[in-house]
Protein backbone atom coordinates (compact mmCIF):
# COMPACT_ATOMS: atom_id res chain seq x y z
CA UNK A 1 0.00 0.00 0.00
CA UNK A 2 1.26 3.52 -0.74
CA UNK A 3 2.28 5.68 2.19
CA UNK A 4 -0.55 8.06 3.09
CA UNK A 5 0.60 11.62 3.67
CA UNK A 6 -1.92 14.28 4.64
CA UNK A 7 -1.77 18.04 4.88
CA UNK A 8 -4.47 20.39 6.25
CA UNK A 9 -4.41 22.92 3.40
CA UNK A 10 -3.80 21.81 -0.18
CA UNK A 11 -3.99 24.87 -2.46
CA UNK A 12 -1.32 26.62 -0.48
CA UNK A 13 2.44 27.11 -0.26
CA UNK A 14 2.41 26.21 3.45
CA UNK A 15 3.20 22.50 3.10
CA UNK A 16 4.24 22.56 -0.52
CA UNK A 17 7.45 20.50 -0.16
CA UNK A 18 5.26 17.57 0.94
CA UNK A 19 3.07 17.93 -2.16
CA UNK A 20 6.07 18.27 -4.44
CA UNK A 21 7.95 15.35 -2.89
CA UNK A 22 5.03 13.09 -3.84
CA UNK A 23 4.05 14.59 -7.19
CA UNK A 24 7.57 15.07 -8.58
CA UNK A 25 8.57 11.50 -7.80
CA UNK A 26 10.99 12.05 -4.93
CA UNK A 27 9.30 9.36 -2.87
CA UNK A 28 9.51 6.97 -5.81
CA UNK A 29 13.23 7.69 -6.02
CA UNK A 30 13.44 6.31 -2.48
CA UNK A 31 11.70 3.13 -3.56
CA UNK A 32 8.32 3.86 -1.97
CA UNK A 33 4.93 4.88 -3.31
CA UNK A 34 3.13 7.72 -1.58
CA UNK A 35 -0.08 9.70 -1.91
CA UNK A 36 -0.89 13.23 -0.75
CA UNK A 37 -4.34 14.18 0.50
CA UNK A 38 -6.24 16.97 2.24
CA UNK A 39 -7.49 16.38 5.80
CA UNK A 40 -8.82 19.58 7.41
CA UNK A 41 -8.45 21.07 9.98
CA UNK A 42 -4.94 20.35 11.25
CA UNK A 43 -6.34 19.14 14.57
CA UNK A 44 -8.20 16.38 12.70
CA UNK A 45 -5.14 15.64 10.57
CA UNK A 46 -3.14 14.76 13.66
CA UNK A 47 -6.02 12.79 15.16
CA UNK A 48 -6.03 10.67 12.00
CA UNK A 49 -2.28 10.18 12.39
CA UNK A 50 -2.73 9.10 16.00
CA UNK A 51 -5.39 6.57 15.01
CA UNK A 52 -3.07 5.00 12.42
CA UNK A 53 -5.09 6.06 9.40
CA UNK A 54 -2.19 8.13 8.05
CA UNK A 55 1.53 7.42 7.78
CA UNK A 56 2.83 11.00 7.87
CA UNK A 57 1.46 14.50 8.33
CA UNK A 58 2.80 17.75 6.99
CA UNK A 59 1.39 20.35 9.34
CA UNK A 60 2.02 23.01 11.96
CA UNK A 61 4.70 21.78 14.36
CA UNK A 62 2.76 22.70 17.51
CA UNK A 63 -0.52 21.10 16.42
CA UNK A 64 0.42 17.43 17.13
CA UNK A 65 -0.14 18.39 20.76
CA UNK A 66 -3.88 18.46 20.09
CA UNK A 67 -3.72 14.68 19.55
CA UNK A 68 -0.52 13.58 21.32
CA UNK A 69 -0.43 14.83 24.90
CA UNK A 70 2.92 16.35 25.84
CA UNK A 71 4.51 14.81 22.71
CA UNK A 72 3.80 11.24 23.82
CA UNK A 73 3.51 9.00 20.76
CA UNK A 74 4.82 11.20 17.95
CA UNK A 75 7.92 13.07 16.82
CA UNK A 76 8.96 15.69 14.30
CA UNK A 77 11.03 14.19 11.47
CA UNK A 78 12.18 17.39 9.76
CA UNK A 79 11.05 20.90 8.95
CA UNK A 80 9.21 21.45 5.68
CA UNK A 81 10.37 25.07 5.97
CA UNK A 82 11.34 27.54 8.67
CA UNK A 83 9.33 30.06 10.74
CA UNK A 84 5.62 30.67 11.29
CA UNK A 85 4.13 30.96 7.84
CA UNK A 86 0.69 32.59 8.03
CA UNK A 87 -0.37 36.07 6.93
CA UNK A 88 -2.81 38.51 8.49
CA UNK A 89 -4.84 40.27 5.80
CA UNK A 90 -7.62 42.77 6.48
CA UNK A 91 -10.11 44.59 4.25
CA UNK A 92 -8.26 47.28 2.33
CA UNK A 93 -10.97 49.86 3.01
CA UNK A 94 -10.30 49.70 6.77
CA UNK A 95 -7.04 51.62 6.36
CA UNK A 96 -5.07 49.51 8.85
CA UNK A 97 -1.31 49.96 8.67
CA UNK A 98 1.18 47.10 8.53
CA UNK A 99 2.00 45.78 12.00
CA UNK A 100 -0.92 47.48 13.74
CA UNK A 101 -2.47 44.60 15.68
CA UNK A 102 -4.34 46.96 17.99
CA UNK A 103 -6.50 48.01 15.05
CA UNK A 104 -8.03 44.50 15.05
CA UNK A 105 -10.19 45.28 18.07
CA UNK A 106 -13.82 44.60 17.25
CA UNK A 107 -13.09 42.99 13.89
CA UNK A 108 -14.15 39.56 12.57
CA UNK A 109 -11.01 37.58 11.66
CA UNK A 110 -11.24 34.20 9.95
CA UNK A 111 -8.73 31.62 11.17
CA UNK A 112 -8.63 27.83 11.14
CA UNK A 113 -8.29 25.73 14.30
CA UNK A 114 -4.58 25.28 14.95
CA UNK A 115 -3.29 28.27 12.97
CA UNK A 116 -5.54 30.48 15.10
CA UNK A 117 -3.18 29.75 18.02
CA UNK A 118 -0.46 31.83 16.38
CA UNK A 119 -2.70 34.85 15.88
CA UNK A 120 -4.07 34.65 19.42
CA UNK A 121 -0.57 34.49 20.88
CA UNK A 122 0.54 37.51 18.88
CA UNK A 123 -2.45 39.44 20.18
CA UNK A 124 -1.74 38.44 23.79
CA UNK A 125 1.91 39.42 23.37
CA UNK A 126 0.69 42.78 22.05
CA UNK A 127 -1.53 43.38 25.08
CA UNK A 128 -4.82 42.46 23.37
CA UNK A 129 -7.32 39.91 24.70
CA UNK A 130 -8.12 37.69 21.69
CA UNK A 131 -11.20 36.22 23.36
CA UNK A 132 -12.88 39.51 24.26
CA UNK A 133 -11.50 42.15 21.96
CA UNK A 134 -11.30 40.34 18.59
CA UNK A 135 -13.81 37.96 17.01
CA UNK A 136 -11.65 35.08 15.74
CA UNK A 137 -13.60 32.19 14.19
CA UNK A 138 -13.37 29.65 11.36
CA UNK A 139 -14.42 30.68 7.87
CA UNK A 140 -17.44 28.76 6.55
CA UNK A 141 -16.13 26.45 3.84
CA UNK A 142 -17.44 23.46 1.91
CA UNK A 143 -15.86 20.10 2.66
CA UNK A 144 -12.75 19.51 0.61
CA UNK A 145 -12.10 23.21 -0.11
CA UNK A 146 -8.70 24.53 0.98
CA UNK A 147 -9.10 26.97 3.85
CA UNK A 148 -7.08 29.73 2.23
CA UNK A 149 -9.32 29.85 -0.83
CA UNK A 150 -12.39 29.99 1.40
CA UNK A 151 -10.81 32.78 3.46
CA UNK A 152 -9.94 34.89 0.41
CA UNK A 153 -13.48 34.45 -0.92
CA UNK A 154 -15.01 35.38 2.45
CA UNK A 155 -12.93 38.57 2.58
CA UNK A 156 -13.98 39.56 -0.93
CA UNK A 157 -17.63 39.03 0.03
CA UNK A 158 -17.08 40.93 3.31
CA UNK A 159 -18.20 37.93 5.31
CA UNK A 160 -15.10 38.63 7.43
CA UNK A 161 -13.05 41.75 8.09
CA UNK A 162 -9.81 39.88 7.73
CA UNK A 163 -8.16 36.49 7.80
CA UNK A 164 -5.13 34.71 9.18
CA UNK A 165 -4.20 32.17 6.54
CA UNK A 166 -1.64 30.91 4.05
CA UNK A 167 0.38 32.74 1.43
CA UNK A 168 -1.95 31.76 -1.41
CA UNK A 169 -4.93 33.34 0.32
CA UNK A 170 -2.85 36.45 0.99
CA UNK A 171 -1.70 36.69 -2.62
CA UNK A 172 -5.25 36.37 -3.97
CA UNK A 173 -6.56 39.08 -1.63
CA UNK A 174 -3.68 41.45 -2.32
CA UNK A 175 -3.77 41.04 -6.11
CA UNK A 176 -7.52 41.53 -6.13
CA UNK A 177 -7.23 44.66 -3.96
CA UNK A 178 -9.75 43.26 -1.47
CA UNK A 179 -7.16 43.07 1.27
CA UNK A 180 -4.10 44.77 2.71
CA UNK A 181 -1.18 43.10 4.50
CA UNK A 182 -0.91 43.64 8.24
CA UNK A 183 1.36 40.75 9.33
CA UNK A 184 3.79 38.54 7.40
CA UNK A 185 4.84 36.37 10.33
CA UNK A 186 7.60 34.46 8.55
CA UNK A 187 9.53 37.60 7.71
CA UNK A 188 9.48 39.18 11.16
CA UNK A 189 6.26 41.16 11.50
CA UNK A 190 4.50 41.12 14.85
CA UNK A 191 5.78 40.82 18.42
CA UNK A 192 9.35 39.80 19.14
CA UNK A 193 9.95 36.10 18.47
CA UNK A 194 6.51 35.63 16.88
CA UNK A 195 8.09 34.26 13.72
CA UNK A 196 9.47 31.39 15.81
CA UNK A 197 6.22 30.30 17.50
CA UNK A 198 5.78 27.35 15.13
CA UNK A 199 6.72 26.09 11.65
CA UNK A 200 5.60 23.47 9.11
CA UNK A 201 6.98 20.02 9.89
CA UNK A 202 6.83 16.43 8.73
CA UNK A 203 5.49 14.32 11.59
CA UNK A 204 5.23 10.58 12.28
CA UNK A 205 4.06 8.44 15.16
CA UNK A 206 6.60 6.80 17.41
CA UNK A 207 5.12 3.49 16.25
CA UNK A 208 6.04 4.24 12.64
CA UNK A 209 9.52 5.39 13.65
CA UNK A 210 10.10 2.21 15.67
CA UNK A 211 8.54 -0.30 13.30
CA UNK A 212 9.26 1.31 9.90
CA UNK A 213 12.41 3.41 10.28
CA UNK A 214 13.24 2.88 6.60
CA UNK A 215 9.95 4.53 5.60
CA UNK A 216 10.63 7.47 7.92
CA UNK A 217 14.12 7.87 6.51
CA UNK A 218 12.79 7.68 2.94
CA UNK A 219 10.26 10.41 3.69
CA UNK A 220 12.94 12.71 5.10
CA UNK A 221 15.23 12.09 2.11
CA UNK A 222 12.36 12.87 -0.26
CA UNK A 223 11.62 16.16 1.51
CA UNK A 224 15.25 17.25 1.70
CA UNK A 225 15.81 16.53 -1.98
CA UNK A 226 12.65 18.28 -3.12
CA UNK A 227 13.50 21.33 -1.01
CA UNK A 228 16.81 21.53 -2.83
CA UNK A 229 15.16 21.03 -6.23
CA UNK A 230 12.57 23.76 -5.62
CA UNK A 231 15.26 26.16 -4.43
CA UNK A 232 17.19 25.56 -7.62
CA UNK A 233 14.14 25.76 -9.89
CA UNK A 234 10.90 27.17 -8.43
CA UNK A 235 9.18 26.63 -11.78
CA UNK A 236 8.97 22.93 -10.85
CA UNK A 237 6.13 23.97 -8.55
CA UNK A 238 3.71 24.13 -11.49
CA UNK A 239 4.27 20.48 -12.37
CA UNK A 240 3.95 19.49 -8.71
CA UNK A 241 0.67 21.37 -8.27
CA UNK A 242 -1.12 20.63 -11.53
CA UNK A 243 -3.25 17.73 -10.16
CA UNK A 244 -4.38 19.66 -7.09
CA UNK A 245 -4.59 23.38 -7.88
CA UNK A 246 -7.23 25.29 -9.87
CA UNK A 247 -5.87 27.14 -12.90
CA UNK A 248 -5.65 30.59 -11.30
CA UNK A 249 -3.78 29.33 -8.25
CA UNK A 250 -1.61 27.05 -10.38
CA UNK A 251 -0.34 30.15 -12.16
CA UNK A 252 0.62 31.74 -8.83
CA UNK A 253 2.38 28.88 -7.04
CA UNK A 254 5.82 29.12 -8.75
CA UNK A 255 6.21 32.71 -7.58
CA UNK A 256 5.08 31.87 -4.06
CA UNK A 257 7.54 28.98 -3.93
CA UNK A 258 10.31 31.27 -5.18
CA UNK A 259 9.62 33.63 -2.27
CA UNK A 260 9.52 30.82 0.27
CA UNK A 261 12.54 28.90 -1.08
CA UNK A 262 15.05 30.67 1.21
CA UNK A 263 13.17 29.09 4.12
CA UNK A 264 13.34 25.55 2.71
CA UNK A 265 15.63 24.05 5.34
CA UNK A 266 14.86 20.69 6.99
CA UNK A 267 16.84 21.47 10.15
CA UNK A 268 15.10 21.64 13.52
CA UNK A 269 17.46 23.33 15.96
CA UNK A 270 17.41 23.23 19.73
CA UNK A 271 16.45 26.90 19.77
CA UNK A 272 13.57 26.15 17.41
CA UNK A 273 12.23 23.46 19.73
CA UNK A 274 12.64 25.70 22.78
CA UNK A 275 10.57 28.41 21.06
CA UNK A 276 8.01 25.86 19.88
CA UNK A 277 7.58 24.45 23.37
CA UNK A 278 7.32 27.92 24.92
CA UNK A 279 4.59 28.81 22.44
CA UNK A 280 2.77 25.54 23.11
CA UNK A 281 2.90 26.12 26.87
CA UNK A 282 1.63 29.68 26.47
CA UNK A 283 -1.19 28.34 24.28
CA UNK A 284 -2.21 25.76 26.90
CA UNK A 285 -1.15 22.78 24.79
CA UNK A 286 1.89 21.65 26.76
CA UNK A 287 2.39 21.17 30.49
CA UNK A 288 6.17 21.11 30.76
CA UNK A 289 9.49 21.63 29.01
CA UNK A 290 10.26 18.34 27.25
CA UNK A 291 13.79 17.67 26.08
CA UNK A 292 14.74 18.10 22.44
CA UNK A 293 14.96 14.35 21.86
CA UNK A 294 11.39 13.88 23.07
CA UNK A 295 10.13 16.22 20.34
CA UNK A 296 12.47 15.41 17.44
CA UNK A 297 13.40 12.02 15.98
CA UNK A 298 17.11 12.62 16.52
CA UNK A 299 18.22 9.35 14.92
CA UNK A 300 17.48 10.90 11.52
CA UNK A 301 19.29 14.21 12.00
CA UNK A 302 22.15 13.22 9.71
CA UNK A 303 19.69 13.06 6.81
CA UNK A 304 18.95 16.78 7.04
CA UNK A 305 22.39 17.65 5.70
CA UNK A 306 22.26 15.70 2.49
CA UNK A 307 19.79 12.84 2.57
CA UNK A 308 22.22 10.62 0.70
Amino acid sequence: MPLRIAIPDMVSPSYFPAIAAVELGFFREQGVDATIELVFPVTKTYEELREGRLDFVGGAAHAPLYAFRDWAGCKLLCALSQNMYWFLIVRSDLGIERGDLRALKGLRIGAAPGPADGLKRMLVDSGIDPEREVNIAPVPAAAGVSFGLAAASALEKRAVDGFWANGMAAEIALRGSAGTLVIDARRGDGPENAQHYTFPALVATQKTIDERPDAAAAAIRAVVRVQRALKNDPSLAAAAAKRHFPAAELALIPELVRRDAPYYDPTISGETVDSLNAFARASGLLSGAPAYERVVATQFQALWGGAS
